[in-house]
């Protein structure tokens, strides 16, 4: 029974060496040192976009233009930083789960060798006859005693099993823990590089700027009063278009139901809503109503899909400071048709088939826009048909027209503000 006993004592002492053994994580320091960098580069990141809120707001010049354009390069930059830093605490963790499914494994594996080893050091005192015990010198009382030790022994090796049951859980749920972590590692590499885009388009933003205003405030000025007299010679031609078409069928549109379109921006700030706002009233869009609505976005923002749908047509090309300058048209499967208008950058093509959250370019102030902003439409997609323009540059390009009744309410379809 001896053996038994020492090797029953020696089972426990491992296991529970096992169990309250820690072991100290060389990289734990620097997680908690990049927990601490990625908060102060989001409370950075936060008050740029104050500063950039506020610059943004004031009277249009080519100072607060510039200063706007470096504010966003400040941010982006910054956000550069926050996610490669959220990168490499990924990393590190995804190293210190390793270390841990790798001890977990061999806790498992010392565990299941100790409990068979026991298991039949059992089996074979459970199989020794009373009888053979007295023969062999032994007395009743001993053999009883024995008896005792053995139920004990079982109950505790019950205990173990339990114990290696639950190691063999705490395995898995790293490995699902650490799975997770590789998987958000991807989407955050799949970030930085959207952001290092944001940063080139803003940066080649500014360089244009400087260039056709060539650095003057006159200059730009200039430019602004031109964009303004084009706005309002598009807006009415649009609207004198979609009336000559006559009215639509709707039937074919969903129902207006809050959320069944997703926001296009990560984060949203209306600027102008739909139809006949107190702005379009008072001489904006001639007068007439807003066919769209307008949202706040630097330039180089991510603009998402606002439905899994199709790529109808995109406009990149020689008229980008005409209309709506640069544009994207996704046909969704229910009946609506959306258009992002006034990107900087096209991810899209033709008949590209997308998903709600694509990113489908980023936003800018192509076209006759006055500042950076994403202008987005909702059509009812059998009422969608397109007519060429001419812009003052002599240039012709088609645009996207319906008529009046089939341009609906972006805000009717999107989640509550």
């Amino acid at each position: 029974m001896l053996p038994l006993v020492l090797s029953f004592l020696l089972f426990f002492g491992n296991v529970a060496h096992a169990a309250t053994s820690t072991t100290t994580d060389p990289v734990q320091a620097q997680i908690d040192q990049g927990t601490a960098q990625i908060a102060q580069l989001r409370a950075e990141i936060a008050q740029l976009q104050n500063q950039l809120t506020t610059t943004s707001a004031q009277k249009k010049t080519l100072q607060s233009a510039i200063d706007a354009l470096n504010l966003n390069i400040q941010k982006i930059t910054k956000s550069v930083a926050l996610t490669s830093t959220q990168i490499a605490q990924r990393d590190r963790q995804i190293k210190t789960l390793a270390g841990t499914i790798s001890t977990t494994t061999s806790e498992i594996s010392q565990v299941e060798m100790q409990v068979k080893d026991s298991l039949q050091e059992l089996q074979t005192l459970d199989d020794e006859p009373l009888a053979l015990t007295l023969l062999g010198g032994g007395t009743l009382s001993s053999f009883f005693d024995s008896a005792t030790t053995l139920e004990a022994v079982r109950s505790g090796l019950q205990n173990k099993i339990t114990e290696l049951l639950n190691l063999k859980g705490t395995l898995a749920a790293n490995k699902t823990s650490a799975e997770q972590k590789r998987a958000d590692l991807a989407s955050l590499k799949q970030n930085l590089a959207e952001q290092k885009t944001s940063l080139s388009i803003t940066k080649e933003s500014q360089n244009q700027l400087l260039v056709q205003t060539k650095n003057k405030e006159s200059g730009y000025q200039s430019l602004l009063a031109q964009k303004q007299a084009e706005e309002k010679s598009f807006e009415a031609t649009l609207i004198q278009l979609a009336k000559g078409l006559g009215s639509a069928n709707t039937s074919s549109a969903p129902d207006p139901e809050k959320g069944i379109l997703a926001w296009p921006l990560d984060s949203v700030a209306v600027t102008q809503y739909f139809g006949k706002t107190d702005f379009a009233k008072s001489g904006g869009y001639n007068g007439s109503g807003h066919n769209g609505v307008d949202f706040r976005a630097s330039i180089g923002t991510p603009v998402h899909a606002a439905l899994s749908g199709t790529v109808q047509e995109i406009n990149q090309g020689a008229v980008k400071y005409c209309q709506y300058g640069k544009w994207v048209l996704v046909r969704h499967d229910n009946g609506l048709t959306s258009l992002y208008a006034h990107l900087s950058s096209i991810a899209a093509t033709k008949g590209q088939r997308v998903t709600t959250g694509d990113i489908l370019g980023y936003s800018g102030d192509t076209g006759y826009a006055t500042g950076p902003h994403l202008h987005m439409t909702v059509y009812v997609s059998s009422a969608v048909t397109f007519k060429q323009y001419t812009c003052n540059s002599g240039a012709t390009a088609f645009i996207p027209i319906a008529p009046l009744n089939a341009y609906l309410n972006p805000l009717s379809y999107l989640p509550a503000l």
